[in-house]
């Protein structure tokens, strides 16, 4: 069944720009959940042997997620998201960067401004329009150098099998 999903991963060089597109099977939902709740965004966003650790999320315009990416040896690499604009069940805005513990943002990496659109394909099925916006193109290729692509695919390939397991 994923083979047969919609997966678009396009670099756009000259405007610093990820942009991708991801069907998935399940309603608007449990797909805007999975991408909102931390208990849910735990189960899927890190690409495996690693995990997310959600320490707080307040999700909420004005509001951050500050989560952890950990390692099969334990190493913690953390992140945090500030949300811009929100539109329940459609829309959210965020900046994303790399922090410490309590986090604060570490400037001498590349954070970026993602766009997540969530647009129903009938009842059982919805596509996710992600734009991540980076100020340099050095950033972007930094992203790209630390496997972002791969990772990312992996973690939406994990979100296929948590979205499974709710219809079950």
């Amino acid at each position: 069944m994923k083979s047969s999903l919609l997966m678009n991963f396009n670099v756009d060089k000259e405007n610093n720009k990820i942009r991708v597109e991801r069907a998935f099977a399940a309603p608007v939902a449990n797909v805007w959940a999975a991408w909102t709740q931390a208990e849910l965004l735990d189960q899927w966003w890190a690409p495996k042997p690693w995990q997310a650790k959600t320490k707080t999320m307040d999700f909420r315009e004005g509001g951050h997620w500050l989560y952890a990416m950990v390692g099969p040896e334990g190493e913690e690499h953390w992140a945090r998201a500030d949300y811009q604009s929100i539109v329940p069940t459609k829309a959210f805005t965020a900046q994303d960067a790399f922090c410490d513990e309590n986090g604060t943002i570490n400037d001498a990496l590349p954070g970026a401004h993602w766009s997540n659109t969530f647009q129903p394909q009938g009842d059982h099925a919805t596509v996710v329009s992600i734009e991540i916006t980076f100020k340099e193109l050095s950033d972007l290729e930094s992203h790209l150098e630390m496997g972002f692509k791969e990772g990312f695919t992996m973690g939406l390939e994990n979100l296929d099998e948590l979205l499974a397991s709710q219809q079950q």
